[in-house]
């Protein structure tokens, strides 16, 4: 019972589509049938040009992670393991949204926001490799999946550091393995397509070009 709370009230806040619904109000455009359809924060501003809309969402997205691990924490105080599953139940249904034929944004805002309290140190390394990768790449798609996919490997090389800066502390290594793998494995599954553009076209460089 207590797995289906987490998952149900990590997936109703994820599901929450914030740039489909402000953008469809306050600008009359359906988000999901401009510019990349990306639900997200990101498409948003390319469709609109405008940066508060743009942050404004991103927030609100994150908001919706944290939330997910917030509550959890007041119901359940001391399981990192409750509060993974509402974590990832939030990106699942951001990522693949009930309300908009499965479709959404890419996760990151989301999961930043969960993570912030949930595992901040993974936030951190995340941040610093992606500003590296970015600044040798300038791609922000490749800074993307790299940086989800190096943080991924360092989790699994140093798991029994990385634990002791959980909260709540997560008791077993095996449970932060698998909430990273699923973190990493939800959101590479939304960078599919910008990840084959890259294959495909290598000397690319610059988001724009990956978004069209």
């Amino acid at each position: 019972m207590n797995y289906l709370i987490s998952t149900l009230i990590g997936f109703i806040l994820g599901s929450f589509p914030t740039a489909y619904v402000f953008l469809k109000y306050l600008k009359g455009i359906d988000v999901t049938k401009e510019g990349s359809g990306n639900v997200g924060a990101m498409n948003s501003f390319d469709v609109t040009k405008s940066k508060v809309l743009g942050l404004l969402i991103f927030f609100i997205d994150a908001l919706k992670g944290l939330l997910s691990v917030f509550i959890i924490i007041l119901i359940f105080p001391e399981s990192f393991v409750l509060c993974a599953v509402s974590l990832l139940s939030a990106i699942f249904s951001h990522c693949y949204n009930p309300w908009l034929k499965f479709k959404g944004g890419r996760g990151l805002a989301t999961g930043a926001g969960g993570t912030a309290l949930l595992f901040p140190v993974v936030l951190i390394l995340w941040l610093i490799l992606w500003a590296i990768v970015y600044a040798m790449r300038k791609d922000i798609h490749f800074a993307n999946i790299w940086a989800s996919l190096m943080s991924l490997i360092i989790i699994f090389t140093s798991s029994d550091i990385a634990i002791k800066y959980t909260f709540p502390r997560a008791t077993e290594t095996d449970n932060l393995i698998l909430f990273s793998l699923g973190l990493f494995i939800i959101i590479l599954t939304k960078h599919i397509e910008p990840l084959i553009n890259l294959i495909e076209n290598p000397t690319i460089i610059g988001r724009k070009n990956n978004e069209k």
